[in-house]
């Protein structure tokens, strides 16, 4: 089974065409301007220090404007969240889709690839993890998609090893925190590190998983 074939039967929700197939353009730039103005605003105040009419003020949208696209600021952040997944399963299948044999370059473009979806991503990622929905079915739906993101990147990954890891959940879960992880120490605690060096360092430490042999006994 491929990665795409995965993702496709991860979630029976609309995808993003259904879900937008009837609007016109206008109503488009309104739906995206309250998306934009959540997102930021969820970076800012917190999922709990948002409300509704902070939004639609940020947008300069209408309370009745809102409830057009959206049925509540939950529904707001549940639109975002399937577009994060969806995005982030983007870059998972280009990993799954490097050249063999895979050379370094390859991965560091890969790498690269995953600091741009943090950068288009990242922030809200952060503001739902600090301060997201507490509720136990949200926080339970987002573990288990976290978890079916490493499972997808330690397969990649395990496909390419010589001697292929026996947890490839560890292996990928490793990988994704260390670029969600550094994307985070560089842009939003802003540490002084050029990120093209961190892309590179990242690159040499996931081309080690592949091009030297796993120890058995600890499984990576």
């Amino acid at each position: 089974m491929t990665l795409e074939t995965s993702a496709s039967n991860e979630s029976s929700t609309p995808t993003a065409d259904e879900e937008l197939a009837d609007l016109g353009p206008r109503a488009l730039k309104a739906r995206e301007a309250i998306l934009d103005a959540a997102r930021k605003l969820f970076l800012e105040r917190g999922y709990a220090g948002t409300r509704i009419n902070n939004i639609t003020d940020e947008c300069g949208a209408s309370r009745a404007g809102f409830y057009t696209y959206f049925k509540s600021k939950m529904d707001v952040v549940e639109v975002l969240g399937r577009t994060t997944y969806r995005d982030c399963l983007a870059v998972v299948s280009a990993l799954d889709e490097l050249p063999r044999p895979t050379r370094y370059d390859d991965v560091r473009g890969w790498v690269q690839s995953y600091f741009d979806f943090m950068d288009q991503h990242g922030a809200f990622m952060n503001a739902l993890s600090e301060s997201g929905p507490t509720d136990e079915e949200f926080r339970a739906t987002a573990n288990r998609l976290q978890m079916r993101t490493a499972f997808l990147v330690g397969i990649a990954l395990r496909s390419r090893q010589m001697t292929p890891t026996d947890a490839p959940e560890a292996l990928g879960l490793s990988i994704v925190s260390m670029v969600e992880r550094t994307w985070n120490q560089i842009h939003v605690r802003h540490l002084p590190i050029d990120s093209q060096e961190v892309v590179a360092a990242i690159a040499h430490m996931i081309m080690g998983t592949i091009t030297e042999p796993q120890s058995a006994s600890v499984g990576v």
